[in-house]
Parts: structure tokens; sequence; C-alpha cells
């Protein structure tokens, strides 16, 4: 390739702070004698931070995530005198491998994340690199302001990391690229010097500032034909340096007043030039009306085809979904209502139009505009009009997890991001889209589109498998996927940057003198080559195997999962999109590294503005607690990289500790990330290899002995009032001395017989119900369960208990699985099949009052190698409330409820019940009574995770996760207010943390029958 190497390149090779550098070295002693932030050296943490949402992974030397400003001075000027390379790191979610590197990666995502100014006249705002576009937005709406740069990674991205990429966003026809948006950055140089990069109609002080400035210009001008000539005419080109930013008569400009801005330069220099301290913004005033246009076409062609006549009516955004991103949303139970409402027929492909501005009218106007158009296009009634903000809303969000729905699918082949952001006149957007097509079709793949057709920029990645002949296949279509662009005269870099994928064709878009310019500018900056060495100037290849997260070499190590993973041990081919049969793996690991490698790195379990997902990282911030990072130890563990115990490791056992089980992640992500049986596996290998404790055993088997400890209840009940006493015991068992214990009390199944309802025919007498009574509402809160079969008795149910004989209490199993002991837990599900399979045989519910045991039916019993039975079972198991609910909308449920004294009820959702999208129905049941005001309770965990909480290793995480929302919206209730968690685990924490009784639902709503 043209320039791709030139020969006298100013910036040379350094001899810098090797990679082996660890625990000991003076680089890592330094840092963490002077600094009060975090400092990793550790491989597990550095496994963590060896990838971004790339197909790349390189270990870095180590890893600093500073405190304040004065821990980034010291940590760079520390690596300054070590000679040490380093890389700024906000989020993690660049797609190019512009965050990863073998170098000292400085996170700012975790405390550098505050806003130093604002100025609401002015509509500029100066932030910290870590704040999250999200939480600005938040911060900035009560001002009727907003940073309008909408990246579809807002919920977790960086604004640093969007002006080091010189992000763009869905409605950049309207307000442009970061770099139209950035007016200013404090940075700290590479020889540990501050300077303030703005506007030239400001002074600028300092030699060292002056001299950059004089050495950038002169390089400018001498180039300015080269620039003229080479510079792609299109919005969206983010490649090299911005090295046209003198430039500000060209249509193009960066500025609005005619006047450069010498920060510009740092926006999209991937921080290789400098090191952004503070960052100052220009905002919008956010559009008091919106409204939405989802135009469904029969072909892709006819979409890309219309980009070009839509964008005349001056919409603000026009964004593409295609067939594949529709029909795995379509897949996706929290995203099919949403994008089936907004269909006509079987579309190939939509565009979501949308039009803002203060003037509804107009919207409305320029919306039937879209309607006209259409109709003139050939597609008449092809638009559905969506003027619904919360409509508008979820559509979007579908939109915007885009990526994430792609990365769904399972097996080895996965849509790789290279080619992802070309971008093209609109008016040649339709052939260049069927030309690549057919480049895909000839190396035997197919590919994803989504993005922004509003701009020619359209996020294309073909399915490869990058495990086999994916590189090979990844460096042809490049190559003559480059030629389309050069002949359109596009951009090869349209919004994701150049990193590691894309930096080696920067001098094939721009030639060898522009291409050296950029590197003289990278040894004004930084003549050593330390900051984010290799990208941008002397990039490696994108197909440099030794790079590639699953390298040369790379193997899982082999073991037997507990669990079954068949499901995921799949593969797709890439024409027909059909999966192949499970069971194909290549080794015993099989489908449990394909389920973990499910994670694409993306980083939306970082988000904080909703759902469960990770209630532990929202509470420290460590990439370590976030589902990305458990899942990347997890995948660097069973391949090996972490040592030769793999799952059994210490490394892990860390990694998972603060993981409470929530399944927040099962739900919440996207790829359907299950860190929750992740961590049984884990649990599993440890056990194995390690044994279990006193304290582990006693809680994995209370359901072989908690129906006969009601005799110790008093005891220990008198054992609790003596302070001492019970501080002493609670220590010497490894429980928290602050917590209060459950209490044991007369089993509710105790002395009941084997029930004699499982005899055929009974169902053509009676409306039937299993009622499923847990070892804890059994042996704990007995009331619960009697008030539960109150309430179906009432409801007309001849009701049935989970009994065997004379047999202990039918048990899920549960207890067993947070132990590890999963043979157990087995053997407890096949108890409970053995029983429940004949009235499942005939057609009857069994329905259970705890969601994580109720659930695990749902769940767990699938993966157990029981096959048909569990199924079938799966099918017959419900929620106690669920059950109510579904009888209703069947026209069988009679059940006479009266106004209760309390005015309103506050509902905490268990977790389980949130990932299985059980919730809902709690609110439906309780809204039965007449007069009761019900109000969820927006929270993410409990933070008690059944014995979790009680730990006292984990009491202080346990309450700061009750403490995020759950407790402080507990202690505003109130006191005529009835608080309803159906969780045992959620009432107690709520017990123990606001000194209130919550109720389970069954309590309730047997309070209001007659």
């Amino acid at each position: 390739m043209e320039g791709a190497r030139t020969s006298g390149m100013l910036v040379k090779p350094v001899h810098l702070v090797p990679s082996s550098a660890g625990h000991g070295s003076p680089l890592a002693r330094r840092l963490r004698e002077a600094l009060r932030g975090d400092v990793y050296f550790d491989a597990a943490s550095r496994g963590r931070y060896a990838t971004d949402a790339s197909i790349y992974q390189i270990m870095p030397i180590g890893v600093v995530v500073p405190r304040d400003q004065d821990d980034l001075r010291a940590a760079l000027e520390i690596a300054r005198v070590e000679r040490a390379p380093v890389l700024a790191r906000g989020a993690g979610t660049s797609q190019c491998g512009q965050t990863v590197g073998e170098a000292l990666v400085i996170d700012t995502s975790k405390w550098l994340n505050n806003i130093v100014d604002f100025d609401a006249g002015a509509r500029t705002v100066t932030v910290e690199p870590g704040v999250v576009l999200d939480h600005l937005n938040a911060w900035l709406k009560p001002h009727g302001l907003w940073f309008p740069v909408d990246v579809s990674t807002a919920a977790q991205c960086t604004i640093g990391g969007m002006a080091g990429n010189n992000s763009c966003g869905s409605r950049s026809i309207e307000y442009g690229n970061m770099v139209h948006n950035v007016l200013g950055i404090d940075a700290i140089l590479a020889d540990g010097g501050e300077a303030r990069f703005q506007s030239l109609s400001k002074p600028h002080e300092g030699a060292r500032l002056a001299a950059l400035l004089e050495g950038v210009q002169r390089i400018a001008t001498r180039e300015r034909g080269e620039i003229a000539e080479r510079m792609p005419k299109v919005l969206r080109r983010v490649a090299g340096y911005n090295i046209d930013l003198f430039d500000c008569q060209n249509p193009l400009a960066y500025t609005d007043d005619g006047v450069a801005n010498l920060a510009h330069l740092l926006v999209g220099s991937e921080g290789t030039l400098a090191f952004s301290r503070q960052i100052t913004l220009k905002l919008a005033p956010l559009p008091a009306h919106k409204t939405l246009g989802v135009v469904s076409f029969p072909t892709f062609w006819q979409a890309m085809d219309s980009a070009q006549h839509i964008v005349k009516l001056k919409p603000t955004a026009v964004e593409l979904v295609d067939r594949t991103m529709i029909e795995l949303a379509l897949g996706n139970p929290g995203f099919k209502p949403v994008i089936e409402k907004a269909l006509v027929g079987r579309p190939d492909a939509i565009l979501l139009v949308e039009f803002a501005g203060d003037n509804r009218d107009d919207q409305v106007r320029r919306l039937n505009g879209l309607v006209e158009l259409m109709g003139d296009l050939g597609l008449p009634d092809s638009v559905v009009k969506m003027t619904d903000a919360n409509e508008q809303k979820a559509l979007w969000e579908v939109r915007k997890a885009g990526l994430n729905i792609m990365m769904s699918m399972k097996g080895d082949g996965k849509p790789v991001s290279f080619i992802e952001d070309c971008a093209v006149p609109l008016e040649h957007l339709a052939e260049y889209t069927s030309r690549l097509t057919e480049i895909f079709h000839r190396h035997g793949t197919e590919g994803t589109w989504y993005a922004h057709a509003s701009v020619g920029t359209l996020h294309v990645r073909p399915i490869l498998d990058m495990r086999r002949d994916g590189a090979a296949k990844m460096r042809a279509i490049g190559e003559q996927a480059a030629e389309l662009v050069r002949e359109y005269k596009g951009a090869f870099s349209g919004e994701h940057g150049d990193g590691l994928c894309r930096g080696e064709w920067i001098a094939w878009q721009y030639g060898p003198k522009i291409n050296q310019a950029f590197a003289e500018i990278k040894q004004l900056f930084d003549p050593e080559n330390r900051f984010n060495p290799d990208k941008i100037v002397r990039p490696p290849k994108m197909d440099d195997a030794k790079l590639f997260r699953f390298a040369p070499g790379y193997r899982e190590r082999q073991m037997r999962p507990v669990l079954d993973w068949s499901a995921w041990d799949v593969g797709r081919d890439p024409l027909t999109g059909v999966q192949t049969p499970p069971g194909s793996g290549d080794d015993l690991t099989g489908g449990l590294a394909k389920a973990v490698e499910m994670c694409n790195n993306n980083g939306h379990c970082r988000k904080f503005d909703a759902g469960t997902m990770c209630p532990s990282y929202r509470v420290t911030k460590d990439e370590q607690h976030v589902t990305r990072g458990r899942a990347n130890t997890l995948r660097l563990a069973i391949s090996g990289q972490l040592g030769e115990e793999g799952l059994a490791s210490a490394e892990v056992k860390e990694t998972l500790d603060l993981c409470v089980s929530c399944k927040g992640c099962k739900r919440d992500c996207p790829t359907g990330v299950d860190m929750a049986k992740f961590k049984i596996e884990a649990r599993a290998a440890w056990s194995a290899t390690h044994g279990v404790t006193l304290r582990d055993r006693m809680i994995a088997f209370l359901p072989h002995y908690a129906h006969r400890a009601a005799q110790a209840g008093g005891l220990a009940a008198a054992l609790e009032r003596i302070p001492l006493a019970s501080a002493w015991a609670k220590r010497a068992i490894g429980f928290a001395p602050q917590r209060t214990l459950p209490q044991f009390r007369r089993s509710f199944l105790s002395g009941m017989a084997k029930d004699p309802g499982a005899k055929p025919g009974a169902a053509a007498m009676h409306k039937e119900v299993v009622l499923f009574v847990d070892t804890f509402n059994d042996n704990f809160e007995p009331e619960n369960a009697r008030a539960a079969q109150h309430v179906l008795e009432a409801a007309g149910y001849v009701v049935h208990l989970n009994v065997r004989g004379d047999e202990r209490p039918l048990c899920c199993g549960r207890t067993f699985l947070a132990a590890g002991l999963v043979d157990q837990a087995k053997r407890e599900a096949r108890r409970l099949l053995d029983t429940l399979t004949p009235f499942v045989a005939r057609g009857v519910s069994i329905v259970g009052l705890e969601p994580s045991c109720l659930l695990s039916m749902r769940d767990e019993f699938l993966q157990y190698g029981y096959g048909d039975e569990a199924r079938e079972l799966s099918n017959a198991a419900f929620l106690f409330e669920e059950f109510l609910v579904r009888e209703q909308r069947a026209g069988r449920l009679d059940l006479p409820l009266h106004k209760l004294g309390a005015p309103r009820a506050w509902v905490h959702g268990h977790c389980h019940q949130k990932a299985f999208d059980a919730f809902r129905p709690v609110l439906t049941v309780l809204g039965w009574i007449p007069g009761l005001d019900v109000q969820p309770i927006e929270s993410s965990c409990c933070g008690m995770a059944g014995s979790f909480g009680y730990e006292a290793e984990h009491y202080e995480a346990s309450q700061a996760m009750a403490e995020l929302s759950l407790l402080p919206a507990v202690r505003k209730a109130d006191r005529a207010d009835l608080i309803v968690a159906d969780g045992t685990s959620c009432r107690h924490q709520i017990h123990d943390g606001a000194n209130a009784t919550a109720l389970h639902v069954a309590r309730v709503l047997e309070m209001a029958l007659s």
C-alpha cells in the first residue's frame, strides 16, 4: 500500500519500559508510593485492560486509576522519568484498538469525572475527561442544554474518549462532529509541561505552546496543496490529525467564527500528542419538540437510495436498521414490542428519520412531508409516525443497541469492525453498499448494516471467524473496500478513528506527504513516542495476528463444565444465517468458552441510569467488578493466560467475589452474558480444588436440616439478645456481627403427608395448582406460604404442596449452587422433577413464592442435562403473581379483594424477577386492590443476595448496594404506606437497613380478602 511505512519517519522506536515490568519494578513502586489512587501491575488486572471493543489484545505494562488531578500529574511525571509509554483510557469502548497497547494505562473514568465550570449564558461547560456523556447531559438538562454529539455508547463513553476519537453521533448532520463542539483543552504534554489549547483569537501562553503552534502552522502551510487535494470532502472524516484546522473558509471548517482553534489538533489524535486533563465544550439548547418517522423499505437498495432525498427535508437524523438487526431485535424480549410497532410488513431495512426543533407544527409538517416524499418515490403507506416521546425513546434505544444486538450472534463467526464506518457521498451510497455486499459474497460472508444514512456513514461488519480464516478475509475485503471508497471520493475512517485496525490506511488515504506531515507533528509533541505509541504514526498492520484477541495458538484449556453449555456451542453460516447444531466444539470446554466470549467489550454494563446490571460495579466503579471485566478474566482463565488453575484460580475467585448473582446481566446485557451462571462454574471449580468452608457448607445444606431446626430457634433468638455473645458467635462462623440472623420457625410443610392430588384425572374435577414452598418461606416466614395457600383457595383452586411421603420437603437446590456443589443441586432438582412431572404432564401449574428458587426451574434446571422433563417443568413454573395474572387474563380467576387501610404500596423488585421480566405482574396484582396506589421503587439489587450480605467480608459492599437507591426510598415512605418485596433477602435487607417491615405480595393480597 502506498506510503504505509514511509521511510525517513521522524519518530523512531524508542527503548522504553517493557511489559514485563511487574509489581517490584521501579515504575510500579514509585507509582504506589506517590499516588492516592489505584495502581495495578498483576496479570489479571492488566488483562482486564488488554482489550477494548475491538478484535485486539495487548497486555499493558500496568494500570493507574488516578484519584484527582494531582494524581494524574504525578503518574505522568513518574512515567516520563521512567521512560514508560502511557495510554489514556476512559470507558474502553473503542472499536479500532485505540485504547489497548504496551503502555501504562491511565484510567480516568473512576474519579476524574467532575464538572469543573459551567456558563449557561455562554452555553459552555468544562469537564474532566472521565465524565460520561449521559451523566453530563442529565446534569445539563435542568438548564435546557445538552452536549449534542450523541453517540450510541452515550451511557458509558467518556468525554475524553470522545475527544480523542473525534466521535460523531446520530445527529451530526445537524450538530457536527466532536471537533466542531470542542472549544478548548487543558493538556499535559509529553515533557511534563501544561498548556491550554484554544482559539487563536485568544492569547497562547508559554514558549512551548508557541513553538508547537509555529511548527504545526509551518507544516500545514507547506502541505496546503496536498490537504486540498487529498482530504475527503465529506463531513465524516476522522483519520490522522486535523492538519486542515487552519482552513477556516472550507465549508467543512471546524469553527463557525472564521478563527482556527489549536484544540482541534488534539481532537481525534487518540491521545498520541498530549494528555487531556480538562475539556471545554460548546453546548446546544435542548429541542423543545421531536417527531420520528420510521420508513419501511422492501429492499436495502431503496433505503440507501432514498437517503439523499430525505436529507433535503432537513432532518436531525436519518438512521438505518437492516434486516439482520431487525430479526435479532425481534428475538430479544426487551426490544420485540418496540420494533414491531415501527414496522410496515416485513421490510428489508428501515430508516429512522427524526425532526426536532422549537416549533411542533413545523416538525409535524416536515413529518408529513416525509410521507409525501415516500409516496413520490413509489413507497406509499411506508411511514409509521411516532410523535409520542416515550415511543421515540424506546425505538432509539434499539438503534443505540445496534452493535450489541449484532454481536449477540452465537458461534465463532462474529461481525468484525475494520471497514465499519467508511463514508461516501450520499449520491453514491446505494451503489457503494451494493458493490460492497458483492465483495462480501465473493469471500463467502455477509455483512450487517446500521447507523448514519444521513451522512453516508454506515456501520458495516462482515461476519468473520477470527480464529480461523478471518484475518485473510479481513485483509482482502479491506483492500477491495478501500478501492471503492477511493473511487467514490469518500473517507476510509468516518467515525470510529484509526487505532490498530485502520492506522495503516492513513498513508493510503492521504498519501506520503501528509503522512510524513503527521509524523513531524508527532515528533513536535512527543519526540520519545511515549503517548499511545504506534497509533496514527508508525501503526502496525491491521491483520498482525499477534495483536489479535484470538492470536495464533489461542486454545481453551481442557475442562469439563458442570453445566450443559451446548446451546452456545453453535456456528452460523454467514450467507444463510442458519446455525449449526450444538455439540460441535473443539474440546470439552465447548460452549462455555463461547458463552464467555459473547462479551463484545462494548462496556454497556458500565451504565448507571437504569436496570440491575452490576450492582457491585456501581459501588466500586472498578473494572474488575463490571460484567465486561469479569468476562475478560474468565476468558483469560479458560485459555490459560492466568496460569494453570483456570477457573479454580485465586484471580477468578477474587474477580467474582462481589458478584451477587443478580442476573441483571442476563437481561440488561444486549449479548446476554450470564455472569451468575459463570459464577456457578467458577465456584464449582474452586470447591473441587480447594474444598468448601464450614460456613458455606452450613448454608448449602440448609434444606437438609432447616425443617428440624425450629427447636433451636428460641436459643438463637435468645442469643441474638445478648450482643457480646451474638457477635462472638457470628464472627466465629464468618457472619457480620451487625446482621440480625433469620429465625427458624415451625416448618409450614412439616408433617404434611404425600399429596394425593397427583392422581390422574383430578384435573377434570378441580382447578388445581402446586404451591412450591421453598426452604426460606417454609422455615423462616411460613406466614407467606399460608397466605399464598389462602389466596389460591379463596380463588377456587385445589392447592397441592411440594411434599413427598415422609421425606424432607422438596427443594430447588439453589443453596448448593451458591457453594459450587452442583452435583448436590442436581440431586435436589431430580427429586423435584420426579415429584412434579406427573402434575406437569396433566397441565397443572407449579407456583412459587421465592423468585430465586422458582426461577431456577426456568433457568439452571435447563442446564442440568435433564432434557424434556426440565423444559416441560420450565414452561409450567410461575411465580405466584405471574400465575394470578395469567389466570385472570384467561377468565379463570375470581378473587374478591377489598380496600386496605394503607394508601400506598412501595414495591421493590427482586433481581431475578427483573431478569425474567416477572416484576410487572407484581404491580398488576397489587393494582387489583381498590384504592391502593402502587409505586415501584426504581432500585438495583438490594445487596443481600442470599448469604452474601450476611458474610463479614461482604457486609460493607452489601450495605453500599442497598444505599444506592432501595434504602433511601424506603426511608422516605410514609409510616402508613406498605413496603412490598417478594425476595426473602430483600425483606431482610430492608429490615436491617431501614428498620422497616416488608411484606410478600401474598401477604398483601391475603389482607385484602374479604
